[in-house]
């Protein structure tokens, strides 16, 4: 690169440097001092260029510029050589050079500057022949056209690139003309509506005191209580005018527009039925689409609502100067220094007063802002703004994150995508009253790992009690069992995650690997070495027994949409396998997602608080309970519809989101897309228990089964049967089978596995039948 732009610039000083007088290819000269810039052999390769091609040597460097900007693009790829292409390439510059000087000859003359004509010789020939046969304007055609060939071929041009472009740049020109013509009009108007707004605030005042009063002298009172107020309004408004404005920080709607490589490929693909191949991911264009961005802020409206703040906060006795104001889709948060002396404190007990006085639903006050010495108070806007899913997943962040789990929360105050890892947090708590947008946001969570990733990186546990919720995910290929509405199977399926998350670390701890990460990492380099890794963890039976290979682990993510109906039924039981998910699973690569409409200090535990970090509040009714979820208030100010307060791990500072809305037809088009690409491939010990000694699992037992022997069992052969056809050596199998309890199932399939009928437990539970199937007659 650092070449090809060297030659350029020393091709174009020479060029542009050039004198007759200099010596060079056609001519002799005997000057002792060369005027050209870039010395005799710079005169030399002028004098060939222009004595070759004429004025269209001037044009030869700009070739040399087109590559160098190809060999900057492509700097990152691995250099391999194409001979085709490169003598496709080499046809299109010959094309090119002798098409533009034989137009430089139709069209120009020199005028007695060039050594040659105004095409050079080449131009001359070619040119004389094309007119003698074809005319001037036949000629012209012909090489207008084998121009744009050669200049297609050469610089992998794209037309329809070059015309969206011209449409683009045409577009946004009459966008500027016409928003500057309404802004200006718009400002005009606005200075009008704030002189009447003030005068306003006084003619309520004196409204509302005449009535009331009687008496001549009170009257008397009154007036003058009124002129003090024109007197301190003025004063108020002359130092306002002498403050600095305050810094409007508009919102980043222009970098959400900007779509992503992924949304780019996605628009020359159909819907998801034409697009529906295994392997792939679905695209984010099933989802609708975002609505435009309608309602403007203009600064002279930002300004009324910061004057009309400092006067509220003044009239309860707190003196404040606006100095920022950030406006976003759903709130607008202004900045404000208070005078020396006045607690933050004291702002906060002001919110209900302030909400009152500006007839708004409510009002938050930010104590602490990061690095500043303001505090915020955020007022919701008159026109919420829809913050679409599809607008949050087209945005960078989402496209350039790695983690299989990566979800999409929404949008900040300002309008920026929120984007966050669910394996750094590692589990997450959710919680809101009912109508706060709670399910909407755990729908957006699971739609943002459906579209990240497949079921080879990212498995799914879930479970519904209300039986609503997610029952509509049944089907999709990475659900690890149906979806689970039964609260009992909801116990074995966390007891199942955490034996998993035992068997994880014992096969991390045999490869002295730390993490999920770190184990997939080696089980990946070691089947690119050809070398796979055996299962460390299996028992051989005999000599002969081979150990089966090790495979990359997907990481599992177990959702409950209503978590206090599963400890209200099951009991105590479920909040020690939580705990004990919460406390260990992480570097095994299991997460948990727990949500819940009632956050109170019964269902919320301390167990519970103290191993999820992770927090992420909706609307509730009260401080009590935003404490309960936040240690702190916030979320009782909240707007419902989605607004939410996400409390990172490992801060105390919450950040407050506006949640992307997700419609049950865009969660119905996803799964639909996903069931096309491949079907579950259930396990059945989830939902029916550990199957391993010692798990404290009791499937129950029916009455007089105590006694019952193994191979002496009258349901023995049957069970065999069963086995052999079925080709399924699952104890829960045949408890379901033959309606029989879970102990007397276990010993019957260990008489089969004495019998070498099935062999022994693999180390992920399951058996594998021996017997050939029976012979039927």
């Amino acid at each position: 690169m650092i070449a090809l732009g060297a030659l350029c610039l020393y091709l174009w000083m020479a060029l542009l440097t050039y004198d007759q007088n200099d010596p060079g290819w056609t001519h002799t000269s005997n000057v002792v001092q060369v005027q050209n810039a870039a010395g005799r052999a710079g005169a030399w390769f002028a004098d060939i260029l222009f004595m070759a091609l004429g004025y269209f040597a001037y044009l030869f460097p700009g070739l040399l510029v087109i590559k160098t900007v190809q060999v900057f693009r492509n700097r990152h790829e691995p250099w391999q050589w194409n001979g085709w292409l490169f003598s496709w390439r080499l046809i299109g510059l010959v094309f090119l050079v002798l098409s533009g000087a034989s137009l430089a000859y139709i069209h120009f003359h020199s005028g007695g500057t060039m050594p040659a004509s105004a095409g050079g010789a080449l131009g001359e020939s070619l040119g004389q022949l094309a007119v003698a046969a074809l005319n001037v304007q036949g000629s012209t055609l012909l090489f207008i056209a084998l121009f744009l060939f050669g200049l297609t071929v050469f610089s992998d041009l794209s037309w329809f690139k070059v015309m969206d472009i011209t449409g683009k740049i045409t577009l946004d020109l009459f966008e500027l003309i016409n928003s500057l013509i309404n802004n200006w009009w718009s400002s005009r108007v606005e200075r009008k509506q704030l002189v009447a707004q003030l005068r306003e605030v006084d003619d309520r005042v004196s409204e509302v005191a005449a009535p009331v009063v009687h008496d001549r002298r009170e009257q008397a009172k009154v007036k003058e209580r009124i002129i003090e107020r024109d007197d301190a309004l003025s004063k108020h408004m002359t130092e306002r005018e002498s403050r600095p404005a305050p810094i409007i920080t508009p919102p980043a709607a222009p970098k959400a527009a900007e779509p992503s490589k992924r949304v780019q490929k996605e628009k020359q693909v159909s819907l998801f039925v034409d697009s529906a191949v295994e392997g792939t991911l679905p695209p984010i264009s099933i989802l609708d689409p975002a609505e435009k961005k309608q309602k403007k802020f203009s600064p002279e409206s930002l300004e009324a609502m910061s004057r009309l703040l400092e006067i509220k906060l003044k009239e309860f006795g707190v003196e404040v100067i606006v100095e920022s104001v950030h406006p976003g889709p759903v709130i607008t948060r202004f900045e404000i220094q208070p005078a020396a002396g006045i607690k933050v404190s004291r702002i906060s007990g002001l919110a209900r007063d302030l909400a009152r006085s500006l007839a708004v639903m409510s009002v938050r006050v930010v104590e602490v802002i990061p690095g500043k010495t303001t505090v915020g108070i955020e007022i919701p806007n008159e026109d919420r703004q829809i913050v679409r899913f599809s607008e949050v997943l087209s945005s960078p962040e989402y496209d350039d994150a790695k983690s299989p789990v990566t979800l999409a929360l929404g949008h900040d105050i300002g309008g920026r995508p929120v984007i966050t890892d669910l394996a750094r947090m590692p589990h997450l708590l959710v919680a809101g009253t009912t109508g706060s947008g709670k399910s909407v946001g755990v729908n957006a969570m699971i739609l943002s790992i459906l579209f990240k990733s497949g079921p080879e990186d990212a498995r799914l546990i879930m479970i519904d009690p209300k039986m609503l919720e997610l029952s509509i995910y049944e089907g999709i290929p990475h659900l690890l069992c149906p979806v689970v509405t039964d609260m009992k199977e909801a116990a074995n399926a966390l007891r199942w995650s955490v034996a998993e998350m035992e068997r994880r670390y014992k096969l991390m701890s045999k490869l002295g690997v730390r993490n999920l990460a770190g184990f997939n990492r080696k089980v990946k380099d070691a089947e690119e070495a050809g070398e796979p890794i055996a299962d460390p963890l299996y028992k051989r039976e005999s000599i002969h027994d081979e150990a089966p290979l090790l495979h990359t682990l997907p990481t599992i993510v177990v959702v409950v949409d209503e978590f206090a109906d599963m400890m209200m039924i099951v009991g105590k039981k479920v909040e020690e396998l939580i705990a004990r998910i919460a406390q260990k699973a992480r570097a095994a690569g299991i997460h948990l997602i727990l949500a819940t409409q009632r956050p109170s200090v019964d269902v919320i535990t301390g167990l519970i608080k103290a191993n999820i970090p992770t927090r992420m509040a909706f609307q509730v009714s009260s401080k009590i309970d935003s404490r309960t979820i936040l240690d702190q208030g916030g979320a009782e100010q909240l707007l419902g519809h989605g607004d939410m307060l996400y409390l990172p791990p490992g801060t105390g500072l919450p950040i407050r989101v506006h949640g992307a809305f997700v419609s049950d037809e865009e969660v119905h088009r996803v799964v639909e897309a996903w069931k096309l690409r491949g079907a579950p491939d259930y396990i059945d010990d989830i939902l029916n228990g550990v199957e391993e000694a010692g798990s404290g699992f009791d499937g129950g037992s029916g009455g007089g089964e105590g006694g019952e022997g193994s191979e002496e069992d009258p349901l023995y052969d049957e069970a065999v049967r069963f086995v052999t056809e079925s080709r399924r050596a699952s104890i829960s199998a045949v408890q379901r089978k033959l309606k029989i309890g879970y102990n007397r199932a276990a010993r019957m399939v260990e008489a089969m596995e004495m019998a070498g009928v099935v062999t022994a437990m693999n180390t992920n539970g399951s058996r594998d039948v021996v017997a050939p199937a029976p012979i039927r007659d």
